[in-house]
């Protein structure tokens, strides 16, 4: 009789760690979904958006996330020198910086 139990002891312990693991399992299942649905295409955006501000150059057109679009005449680390008009220049963060406009656009 006392092997039985024992028998009956160790089955009970191994599902209840089968049990705990399956609990666990809709969190980790959420975490994976959330992961791939939003942080790895907001990476891969900002990668985007960081690989085309550092390809700029002095003549491209473009527009600011203040929607203001303009040719850059002048760069440093940190800004570009923007003429938005006919001897209108104003300096632009190069994070402020959203997309490089349309090559037949003026």
């Amino acid at each position: 009789m006392f092997g039985i139990q024992t028998a009956m002891a160790q089955s009970a312990d191994a599902a209840s760690k089968t049990g705990s693991l399956i609990g666990i399992m809709p969190i980790l299942l959420i975490f994976v979904v959330m992961y791939f649905l939003i942080l790895r295409p907001q990476q891969k955006k900002a990668k985007e958006h960081r690989e085309m501000v550092q390809s700029l150059k002095k003549g491209d057109r473009i527009i600011t996330g203040g929607g203001i679009h303009g040719r850059i005449t002048g760069m440093d680390d940190t800004t570009f020198t923007v003429e938005i008009a006919d001897k209108v220049r104003v300096k632009v963060s190069r994070g402020n910086v959203a997309a490089l406009a349309q090559p037949g656009s003026k």
